[in-house]
């Protein structure tokens, strides 16, 4: 499992528990208000707050725009990512069931309950299902009976998660499976880079417009593209440059200028470099005279070099 946390501090060891097709740990930590995680896991996997339902958004979009809040339960399926953010500091406990998928598929056939689903589900549950999340977290604590107490309990949250219609599914998004950005965000960062030809526009500032912190827009942003925003940034500057290439009556050291190249010669071996030839093979072309030159007069800044 991948999962990066910000001003969450544990308050007790982990304690774990061994089950067929399955393994369950119990988590207590104190969360900071504004803090939250990152995770993503090759298995599905069934998480259950104890005590207190948390006051927390939880998002399996990296806008972080909630998809549930007050859940109380929530079924994540391998390979789906899930942000969550604190609203106030407070305590938080829970027990999270890593699941083999073989394992949950037979689970679920055995009780009659369908297929493995493929969307995250989110429930605020009730009475039964904290009763029975508290004893299952009481047996990985602090085991008292054999395995069949604990795997019955795990059998029977399956029966409260599944048996019970979500409060919500979500539907799949853009690169969901990956944890990439949506459609929304990426035109987002797309536009403001565009917008700024003339200047280096840092990691930072991309993930600021996208509303995510620098750590999670990097990760997210390679995962739906390809490759990192530095040499996106890089790319998108130099076809913006061979575009105005077009206009004869555009110097190579203007050109360079308004895309945000140290000079004509830095401009020149990028070119080179990234499409096998010269500046000089784009000048045939005669083309009207581009709009990016006029807008990015406008915002002007320091000398940008291309940065891995």
């Amino acid at each position: 499992m991948q999962a990066e946390t910000s001003k969450l501090h544990t308050l007790k060891p982990l304690s774990f528990r061994r089950l067929q097709g399955a393994i369950a740990d119990v988590w207590h930590v104190q969360g900071d208000a504004g803090g939250g995680g990152y995770y993503i896991a090759p298995d599905p996997r069934l998480v259950v707050f104890l005590g207190e339902v948390p006051q927390m958004a939880l998002s399996t979009d990296a806008r972080l725009v909630p998809v549930q809040t007050g859940a109380r339960a929530m079924f994540i399926p391998a390979g789906v990512p899930l942000w969550s953010r604190l609203g106030p500091s407070q305590r938080l406990s829970h027990i999270d069931f890593h699941l083999e998928a073989q394992g949950l598929h037979n689970r679920l056939s055995d009780a009659g309950l369908g297929r493995v689903p493929d969307q995250a589900r989110f429930l605020a549950g009730g009475a039964q299902l904290s009763d029975i999340a508290r004893l299952a977290a009481d047996e990985v604590e602090r085991p008292r009976r054999g395995e069949m107490l604990i795997d019955g309990l795990l059998t029977a949250l399956l029966g409260e998660v599944f048996a019970t219609e979500p409060e919500r599914s979500v539907a799949p998004v853009h690169d969901i499976s990956k944890g990439g950005l949506s459609p929304h965000l990426l035109a987002a960062v797309q536009a403001h880079v565009q917008s700024n030809l003339a200047r280096h526009v840092g990691v930072s500032e991309l993930a600021e417009t996208a509303g995510l912190s620098e750590s999670w827009f990097a990760r997210a942003f390679k995962l739906s593209m390809g490759e990192t925003p530095q040499r996106w940034q890089a790319r998108l500057r130099l076809e913006a440059a061979r575009e105005l290439m077009r206009d004869p009556d555009l110097a190579l050291a203007e050109i360079a200028d308004a895309t945000g190249f140290a000079d004509q010669a830095h401009l020149s071996r990028a070119f080179r470099g990234r499409f096998g030839q010269p500046p000089s093979a784009w000048r045939r072309e005669q083309g009207p005279r581009s709009a990016i030159l006029e807008q990015n007069r406008t915002n002007r800044g320091g000398p940008v070099q291309d940065r891995a």
